[in-house]
This record gives C-alpha cells, sequence and structure tokens, in this order.
C-alpha cells in the first residue's frame, strides 16, 4: 500500500520535458530564410538525406499553411524551387539562428526564378563542403552558409560596400580543432575576367579600411572607432575563395589566371594576399573531389594546387 503511494507521488514530482529539438519543418523554413530560394533536391540533402519522404511531407504541410511557395524550373526536368511567402517571412524572422539577418523573400514566382540561377550555383558549392564536412568529422551545417552579407567600404572610389556572394563558418576536428572563416565569390562567367578580379580590389580597400567617427581627427589609435572595420565581426580576416563554373575549362584556367595577375599588378592587393590566403577552384571540380581535395589554386605564390584549408 505505501509503495503504492510513493510510486504515485514520484510519478506527480515528474515535471513533463518539452522537446528541445527544432523540427524538420522549422529547419526548412530556416534554411530557405537563409538560402532564399532551394531546390527540392538541394532541400532533401540538407535536411533528410537519408529519407526523402521525410521532406517531402514536410514541403507539402508547408506548403498547406502558406508559410511556403514554389516555382517550376522549365530547364531542370521540372523541379520545384521552393521560397518563403511574407506570411512565412514574419514568422521565421525572429528566430534566434536568423537574428541579425534579413528574411527577404522572393516577391513572387518570377522574382524566384530569375535568381535561382547564381543562388543555386552557391548552394552546390556549399553541399559540396557540408558532404566534405561530415565524410571528415568537421563541424558545418546548412545553416554555416550565409549569403549576401554587406559590409561598408571607404567612401572614396566609387563603391561604398563590399557584398560577398557568401560567408561561410567551418570548423576542422583534425588533426588540431581549427576554425575557418571564408568570403565566396561565385563566378558563373557572366561578367568580364577583368571585373571578376577587380573584386579582389574591394576586399583590399576592406582589409585596410578604419572607419573614422564624424568630427575626430585621424590617428586616433586608442579610440575604440580606430579599429579596422573588419574587426568589428571577424576575429581574423576570412581568407577569400572564387568558384568558377559556367564556361569551358580552358577559360575558366583563364578567369584563374586573371585573378592571379591582379594579386601581383595592383598593390593593394599584393599586401592583402601577403596577409590573407586567396584561392579559386571550379565548381564541379569541388562536387567531382571535394573541396579538401587539391583543387585549389592559390592566387599568389606558387600555382601548385592544394586543399583549401593549405592555401
Amino acid at each position: 500500500m505505501n509503495s503504492t503511494i510513493e510510486s504515485s507521488a514520484e510519478a506527480s514530482a515528474v515535471k513533463p520535458q518539452h522537446a528541445t529539438e527544432d523540427t524538420a519543418a522549422h529547419r526548412a523554413m530556416a534554411l530557405l530564410a537563409q538560402l532564399r530560394v532551394v531546390t527540392t533536391a538541394q532541400l532533401h540533402q540538407m535536411l533528410s538525406p537519408n529519407a526523402r519522404s521525410v521532406t517531402s511531407k514536410v514541403l507539402s504541410g508547408l506548403l498547406a499553411d502558406k508559410l511556403i511557395n514554389f516555382s517550376v524550373l522549365p530547364r531542370a526536368h521540372r523541379a520545384r524551387l521552393w521560397f518563403l511567402t511574407p506570411r512565412g517571412a514574419q514568422v521565421a524572422t525572429l528566430w534566434p539562428e536568423l537574428r541579425g539577418r534579413s528574411v527577404v523573400p522572393p516577391g513572387n514566382a518570377t522574382e524566384a526564378r530569375l535568381r535561382a540561377p547564381h543562388t543555386l550555383a552557391g548552394i552546390r558549392a556549399h553541399l559540396t563542403f557540408l558532404e566534405d564536412a561530415g565524410a571528415r568529422g568537421d563541424e558545418y551545417g546548412p545553416l554555416d552558409w550565409v549569403p549576401e552579407v554587406a559590409h561598408r567600404l571607404p567612401d572614396t572610389g566609387g563603391e561604398d560596400r563590399l557584398i560577398a556572394d557568401a560567408v561561410m563558418h567551418y570548423t576542422a576536428s583534425s588533426p588540431r580543432r581549427l576554425q575557418f572563416r571564408a568570403f565566396v565569390e561565385i563566378d558563373r562567367a557572366t561578367m568580364s575576367s577583368e571585373r571578376l578580379a577587380s573584386k579582389l580590389i574591394s576586399y583590399a580597400r576592406f582589409h585596410d579600411y578604419t572607419p573614422q567617427p564624424v568630427g575626430r581627427r585621424r590617428g586616433l589609435v586608442g579610440d575604440q572607432a580606430a579599429m579596422l572595420a573588419w574587426q568589428r565581426f571577424y576575429p581574423r580576416f576570412p581568407r577569400i575563395l572564387f568558384i568558377l563554373t559556367g564556361a569551358s575549362p580552358r577559360t575558366l584556367q583563364q578567369r584563374t589566371e586573371d585573378l592571379r595577375a591582379m594579386t601581383v599588378e595592383h598593390p593593394l592587393v599584393a599586401t592583402l594576399a601577403a596577409r590573407v590566403p586567396l584561392g579559386a577552384a571550379v565548381l564541379e571540380d569541388l562536387e567531382a573531389q571535394g573541396p579538401s581535395a587539391p583543387v585549389w589554386t592559390p592566387l599568389s605564390g606558387p600555382a601548385e594546387r592544394r586543399s583549401w584549408m593549405d592555401l
């Protein structure tokens, strides 16, 4: 009798435990909020690579609740391209993993399709790092690729902002634990090679940019505001990775050589290259061999290919 009473008392004293893990629906919406537009196949790889039915069920539920919508890519076997609706963006915008990042979904299906080629090329690159990290036992998740990161530049020279196609946060676990950050530029050969190489000048300007408070003279290095602009965001300046696709191997090689020439010919870029690892690789090589394979050409010094971590 007493043991029955004690068991009942113990059971009533146990407080219910609430689930703390994110649901698949939550993860799907967070990915769409951050990456903007994603195909069904890419969502499968990031959400449930071993259970495609899970992703399909999640997308169907979110679509029914009008939190997401899709467009159809006519040249990709009628693949669906998913994006948040305004209602979905409103739901996701205050989530902790998205704090400080603007959630701006495409306005409609047409805008989503127009955004797709460049964005999807970036996600293809992201997935190569994701797969490689899994095989290596490193820490790199679906949300560690942050697209369209903007930073202010000095007010001279005409351009006032540097917009990286993505910033990548990666932690290697062996042979010792190291944290890597990288600015990533996706090149689909849609701009001139000279314009591509000139992006290095923008990065060099950002590397040396010290914002000056209004009304103060330059040279007050003891002032908090005198720190370099990038030091407000990163413990060390991220390496810069160019990922090329969309042209013949010969053309992509020439574009890589133009990037290397810029590091020699421009004094600001030469200074940057002496302090920051710079490299270029072909997207299809990353997909075939993985980003930790020797597929990256350094943009300064010997042109022998190596891993992106060894640039």
